[in-house]
């Protein structure tokens, strides 16, 4: 095996392997979270901030552990105690975290020639299917649409035709009772036609409802949360 893909790491450790995992880890935990940025169209400083420092907080915790069971035991008891103090994050952001934390691992035992190659093959993957818009078929078609309705109509088919016409999908997710229980709440899930538009559905809607309250909005992003 060529010298670099071997760790730098010797039976103890030294200031200098200490600071070249040190090193590797806050590059490679700032390139992870500037491909989240680039790649990421909405998201909160924190969990940047985070994502840069997860390999760093992985590196050293195995650097401490070293081989001894009993810590390896009590930190990964500790670890699992993260996940009931944060809330459900989206698929994408469990993505780089696990990333992150490989990469931690890697340079936490001395590999960094290997936590390097692995880190940049998989930015470079994120960057090109974030780029070809892998998986994102008909998403931006994908609507959120809440009608507001009297409680003459009959929910179940009132806008049967109106969907057949304007949609691939119409699901009703959701039927609740609003104004002392004389107006209906109806929420559905939509993939509009390809061709068709979205005022023209809103406004065929309108004629129908009485003009009452319609919104239409984005699937919220939480229907990715793992």
């Amino acid at each position: 095996m060529p010298a670099i893909f071997k760790s730098v790491l010797a039976t103890t450790i030294t200031p200098l392997s200490f600071f070249v995992c040190l090193l590797a880890s806050i590059l490679i935990g700032l390139a992870v979270a500037l491909v989240y940025v680039r790649t990421t169209k909405r998201y909160s400083s924190g969990f940047v901030l985070t994502l840069a420092l997860i390999p760093s907080v992985v590196q050293i915790i195995i650097l401490m552990v070293n081989g001894n069971l009993g810590a390896g035991v009590a930190v990964a008891g500790a670890f699992s105690l993260v996940r009931f103090r944060s809330i459900p994050g989206t698929a994408k952001e469990i993505g780089a975290i696990f990333i992150a934390l490989a990469s931690g691992l890697a340079t936490g035992m001395g590999y960094i020639a290997f936590a390097a190659i692995f880190a940049a093959v998989m930015l470079i993957l994120t960057v090109l299917y974030s780029t070809l818009k892998l998986g994102t078929r008909n998403a931006d078609r994908k609507k959120d649409l809440m009608i507001v309705i009297p409680e003459s109509l009959n929910y179940t088919e009132v806008f049967k035709d109106i969907f057949e016409k304007y949609t691939e999908k119409a699901e009703l997710v959701s039927v609740k009772t609003t104004n002392m229980g004389s107006l209906f709440k109806l929420r559905y899930e939509i993939i509009l036609k390809k061709d068709e538009n979205e005022k023209e559905l809103i406004d065929s809607i309108r004629c129908r409802n009485g003009n009452l309250e319609i919104m239409c909005s984005r699937l919220p992003e939480n229907g990715e949360i793992l």
